[in-house]
């Protein structure tokens, strides 16, 4: 296990309570990573903290709240995290807010900025937070959850979509920008994945069924299928790797 051996490494996920950040959390916990544990809700993450420090051992997690859509909150989600484990090595932004399913001829402005300041712009304020001591240290990594939204055209999810597909550029621009002090960053797009935040694509049979007919594993997707891929971004094995999507969709994209 040594090549995606975590080890002595701090992790801030994002949007960990549940779902895709949950199941990033947990299994970079299980490869030996310090885990901050962070959504909008204090309970909900001391909740979720236990559990995992229940599971891997006292001290893996903490829990830090914070709303993406307030700077003072990320800032202050970057210090708690530096105060508790003395460093950052990994950033996993995975929170993303849609508060809009429909054609884009209908969104509000407000829906639209909205999906546009928690998906491209908070990430690019955590990152431009936690960076300076990546930099210190040459050496850290950083993980955009995107989607396959952003590789394709929607009529229900314009707005989601091009903030998906920001989010994969976002991942490219700062690799070049900071590459030179050993910084990866990396994107995952996943496809149609059983979380909450993807209920409306899933809880209808009949939408359902529709969804997964073409993907060639006829099937919906697990957050936990997507954790791999963030502890190969986030471990050894990813040294080389930055300014990448990784895909992991059950072959949707391709067919």
């Amino acid at each position: 296990m040594s090549l995606f051996d975590m080890t002595g490494k701090v992790a801030v996920i994002t949007g960990s309570t549940r779902g895709i950040g949950r199941a990033i959390a947990e299994r970079m916990a299980e490869h030996g990573a310090k885990v901050v544990i962070s959504s909008r809700k204090q309970d909900v993450c001391d909740q979720v903290t236990k559990e995992i420090n229940d599971k891997f051992g006292k001290g893996t997690a903490v829990a830090i709240a914070a709303n993406i859509s307030s700077k003072e909150n990320l800032q202050n989600l970057v210090d708690e995290s530096n105060r508790a484990f003395g460093k950052i090595d990994v950033l996993v932004c995975n929170a993303a807010s849609n508060p809009y399913y429909g054609p884009l001829g209908g969104i509000s402005d407000e829906q639209f900025r909205k999906i546009l300041d928690n998906n491209i712009v908070a990430n690019n304020w955590l990152i431009n937070m936690v960076v300076p001591q990546m930099i210190e240290r040459k050496d850290g990594s950083i993980i955009i959850v995107s989607s396959i939204g952003g590789l394709k055209g929607s009529t229900v999810l314009g707005a989601y979509a091009i903030s998906k597909a920001a989010d994969m550029q976002l991942a490219r621009n700062l690799a070049c920008e900071y590459g030179k002090h050993n910084i990866r960053v990396n994107c995952i797009a996943p496809g149609l994945i059983k979380t909450d935040f993807a209920k409306a694509l899933w809880d209808n049979p009949e939408t359902l069924k529709a969804s997964t007919a073409r993907s060639p594993l006829l099937r919906i997707g697990v957050p936990d299928e997507i954790a791999g891929a963030a502890v190969l971004m986030g471990s050894k094995a990813g040294d080389f790797m930055t300014g990448q999507t990784i895909v992991i969709d059950g072959g949707a994209t391709i067919s």
